[in-house]
This record gives C-alpha cells, structure tokens and sequence, in this order.
C-alpha cells in the first residue's frame, strides 16, 4: 500500500478505536455524545478534504490540493484537544497526531514548533478534563512533557529513515545515469571500431580494385594507340570506363576519409585539423588552409567539432568543384566557431529544407547534443561557408544565441 494508504487506515483504525473507548468509558451521556460527535468531525474532514494534505508537500502534488495540510494540522489539534478535554481518556489520540504533525511539517523546525503548540493545547485540554483545577496542572504538563520528548525521538527517527531513502533513491538514480552513459560509450565505441574496420575493407578492396581498373583503362588506351584501323568507338569506351572507374574511386576515398578516424589523442585539437588538411589536401589536391587558436577544450567537444570538420571538407570534395578551402577554429568567450569555407561554385538554391544527404543531418543532431548551431550558405566572396557554433560550457549554451558570428581566414 502506498503512504495515503497507509494514513488511510490509521485514521480509520484509530478514531474507531477511540470511539469505542468513549461507547465503554464510564462519562455521562452528554460527555459521550461530545466525544463521538468530535471523532466523527475529525474522520468527516480528513475522508472530505484533509486527506489530501497527506500528500500535499510531494513534488507532483496537485495545485487544488493548497491548504489542505495546514488545514488538516488545525483540525487534529483542535478535535484532539476538544476530545481530551470532554474526557480524558481520548488523549491516546496524540499517538496519532504527534507523527501525523511531523510528517506534514516542510521542515524540522517546523514540526518542532507544531508538535510543542500541540502539546500545550493538550495540557491545557488535559487540565480541563481532569477537573480544572491548578492541582492538576504539574499532572498534565509531566504528561504532555513525556510525550513530547518522546514524539521528538519518533520524529527524528522517521526523518533518518526519510533521509536514507533519498540517498538511496539518489545513489540508484545515480548508478542508472552512470550505466546509461557506460551503455553509451561501449555503442559510441563499438560505432567507430566499424566505421574503421569499414574504411580498411574498402580502402584495400574496393578502392585498390577500382585504381587497377583505372590503370587498365589507361594500358588499354595505349594498346589502342598502336592497333591499325578504326579504333575511335573502343577508345570513346574506354574512356567512358575511366570516367567512371575515377568517379567511383573518388567516392570510394570520400567514404574511407569520412569513416576513418582522426584522432585527437594526446595532441591537440589544432595538431588533429591540421592532420586532417594534410591528408585532405594530398588526396584531392585541393589546397587547404588550417588555423585553430582554441585550447582546453572538452575532450567530447573536441570531437564533435573534428567530425564536423571532417563532413564540411567532405562536401568540398564532392560538391564545391573548388581549388582552396579554409578550416579555422576560434574562440569568442564562451563560443567555439569553426568555420569552413571555399572558393567553389557556391550553393545556389540551397536550403535547409531540401537537404537529402545524411552529412548535414547528422551533423545538426550531433550539434543538438551539445547545444551547438550549424549554419550554411554562400560565402561572401563566393564560394561556400558552414559555420559552426557550440558553447565551450555546455551549461552555458544560451550564450550561444547572444555571441556574435566569427569571421573566419580564407587563403
């Protein structure tokens, strides 16, 4: 059963129990009617309204349920003190209002405070239903005393146990997050160990056979050469087949240079970029300029920004037609800008909306991860410009929006 619940059927069990204590009691007739009408006030308001009290102060507690605790706290040591003072005998209710007052209470100092107000009703209920006298004052307060000491015990022991249960809750929670981000990492992990795999397989099969086909092409061109005859038709055909054997091995290099990792390792994100220029530019002979001046940079961001890196000097490869690119990673305060730019034949209708590749997709949901921003479009001398922008602090990613664009170094 869940803690209302619980409350439920002590509130039951007990007003129950009282009034049956009052029914055998030895009090007169009007004393017992006062009685059994003030336990019945009591489980009137909390079936009615007060239950909900119970769980007013819970983070998901329903906004209609304002005012109930405190109005439940008011009636208990109200109907308690009015039930005592028409017969003793019905102080055994404080056994259930004493716990009930420090559950309820948003504080330990609160409920202190609302377990001693409680108390000195019920010594002042207790010196009426013993008689009224001064006599019996010393008799009430020892009373209302002990069971004030002991209700402070009970409820620093059920604040332990409260306690302890957050922690727990914690520590599980924790431990939950902890094998979510483990799980993640071994995917992350196992991703790049095939992307690399992938790329040597093809690297050594796909792109080696695709070269031998281009140098046989090219044999067979010069065999042509020296057969008698027409050999115009068979030359165009062999041309053909080298265009396209050099179409398909260009795409086969785009493929290994996107699925083979650049390492950032224990160098620096610039010495990775400028790794990356190197090769790029030996594969495709586009000249290519690197400049980073960012430093202590998140190992994960570091990444994050070399893949991008990596797709933006991809799509000046298959779709720029360019002779110079330009990789520049700079930093404005709280914002990291990599920007990636050249002189090709721009984007011409381009949009955001009619992209049909993966690169850019996945190069924006790799962003949103990190509360980064990706923009593309013609850049002003021509050419194509994609700039990226992530937070250096990914708690502080709303500065993103409020830096201003970097403009980046084109050679």
């Amino acid at each position: 059963m869940t803690a209302q619940r619980w409350w439920d059927v002590a509130f039951a069990g007990t007003l129950t129990l009282m009034a049956g204590v009052a029914l055998i009691g030895e009090a007169t007739d009007a004393a017992r009617a006062g009685v059994l009408l003030t336990l019945a006030g009591i489980g009137v308001f909390y079936a009615g309204f007060g239950r909900r009290g119970i769980c007013e102060l819970a983070p998901n507690a329903r906004p209609g349920h304002a005012g109930a605790a405190l109005a439940l706290r008011l009636v208990v040591i109200i109907g308690c003190g009015v039930a005592t003072a028409i017969s003793p005998d019905q102080a055994t209710l404080q056994s259930l209002v004493f716990p009930l007052l420090w559950v309820l209470a948003p504080s330990i100092r609160a409920a202190i405070s609302w377990n001693a107000a409680f108390a000195l009703v019920m010594v002042a209920a207790l010196t009426i239903g013993l008689g009224g006298t001064l006599t019996v004052v010393p008799q009430a307060a020892l009373i209302e005393g002990l069971a004030f000491v002991f209700s402070l015990a009970l409820g620093f022991w059920i604040t332990r146990i409260s306690l302890a249960a957050e922690q727990q809750r914690a520590l599980v929670a924790t431990l939950t997050a902890a094998q979510g981000e483990l799980a993640a990492l071994h995917h992350a992990a196992g991703g790049a160990s095939e992307r690399e795999r992938l790329a040597r397989e093809m690297h050594d099969t796909i792109a080696q056979s695709l070269t031998s086909l281009v140098m046989l092409a090219q044999r067979t061109r010069i065999e042509l050469a020296g057969v008698t005859g027409d050999t115009a038709a068979a030359g165009a055909s062999v041309d053909l087949i080298e265009s396209y054997a050099r179409d398909a091995l260009t795409e086969a290099r785009t493929l290994v240079a996107a699925m083979s990792p650049v390492r950032v390792g224990d160098s620096s994100l610039g010495d990775a970029l400028g790794r990356l220029a190197e090769r790029f530019e030996r594969e495709t002979g586009i000249r290519v300029d690197a400049t980073a001046h960012v430093t202590d940079l998140d190992r994960e961001l570091e990444v994050v920004l070399l893949r991008c890196a990596q797709e933006g000097l991809a799509n000046v490869r298959k779709h720029s037609r360019a002779s110079v690119a330009s990789v520049a990673l700079t930093r404005t305060h709280n914002l990291v800008t990599l920007t990636v730019t050249d002189n090709g034949r721009g984007l011409r209708d381009y949009s955001a909306a009619r992209e049909v590749g993966f690169g850019l997709a996945g190069m924006r949901d790799r962003l949103a991860l990190v509360g980064g921003a990706l923009e593309v479009r013609t850049g002003d001398s021509g050419g194509t410009l994609l700039r990226v922008s992530v937070p250096a602090d990914p708690a502080e990613a709303s500065a993103t929006d409020a830096a201003a664009p970097v403009e980046s170094r084109t050679r």
